[in-house]
């Protein structure tokens, strides 16, 4: 009898440490899918978009500001915003490839 109550115990002390690794594993599979592989499908499409700039392309900073790209140096790029009006903005502010794309 004895036996019979340890042999029990034991299998369902399996059952439980087997489910919860299921559940470990599927949890960081769809962690995975659902955060972490779009966000890098993100971020290479806008280091694509950045390293596509050149100049004459029209173009929208994070900040909201619309221009023309006159010039580009390192992370630098000159921005003209209106006639024979250029301000310098860091090359990391076009963010959003998609915003020109309404």
């Amino acid at each position: 009898m004895i036996l019979l109550q340890q042999a029990a115990a034991g299998s369902w002390a399996q059952a439980i440490f087997g489910n919860q690794w299921f559940f470990l594993i599927a949890m960081i599979f769809i962690f995975y899918f659902l955060m972490i592989r779009p966000q890098r499908k993100r971020q290479k499409e806008i280091d694509n978009f950045l390293k596509s700039l050149q100049p004459g392309m029209e173009v929208v900073t994070s900040g909201g500001i619309y221009g023309k790209i006159k010039e580009i140096n390192d992370n630098v790029v000159l921005l003209e915003v209106a006639h024979n009006v250029c301000i310098k903005v860091d090359k990391s502010t076009f963010a959003n490839p998609a915003a020109l794309q309404q």
